[in-house]
């Protein structure tokens, strides 16, 4: 079987995404925005995931690791994912993205040899805790992947305050 590589980024993206922040708008910023709100308002992270590596444990099973980056290409979170093969152009995934204040998790199909990607924002921690929504992504080379996660969370939390380092 050929491994796309469009499908393993796609895979781990998650590209979400990746989230996802996934951001083509940074997510530093879509997430800051969203943090602070009301139980219920739909955030949106945009995001492009650009793979680092991908191991292969069984024929038809791979872990990637990605790197999730602005439009400018600045690094705004990092995502895992396990992806499934089906056939060689039918995959399912499941993926954590890591972001500033939590994780968000999401599971995705692809139909089309990882050319695009469709599917469920299923939960996260943190600042993400109790998330719901979609995460969609369109292949832009073999290691990148465009993602856009949409999601809404059950609760009301603070923007996360960064620390900085000693020093």
């Amino acid at each position: 079987m050929k491994l796309r590589a469009p499908l393993a980024a796609a895979g781990a993206a998650i590209v979400l995404g990746a989230t996802g922040g996934f951001l083509l708008p940074a997510v530093a910023n879509a997430h800051s925005a969203a943090v602070g709100s009301a139980p219920g308002a739909t955030h949106t992270l945009k995001f492009i995931v650009v793979t680092n590596k991908f191991v292969r444990f069984t024929k038809a099973t791979y872990l990637a690791q990605e790197t999730d980056v602005s439009s400018t290409g600045k690094t705004v979170g990092f995502d895992e994912g396990s992806i499934t093969f089906k056939t060689r152009n039918v995959a399912t995934a499941g993926v954590t993205f890591v972001r500033l204040g939590g994780f968000l998790y999401g599971r995705f199909t692809t139909t089309n040899g990882g050319k695009t990607l469709f599917g469920k924002i299923t939960g996260g921690t943190g600042v993400f805790g109790g998330a719901t929504g979609t995460i969609t992504g369109k292949a832009i080379t073999s290691t990148k992947t465009a993602v856009t996660i949409t999601y809404s969370s059950s609760s009301p939390t603070a923007t996360p305050t960064p620390t900085s380092t000693p020093g």
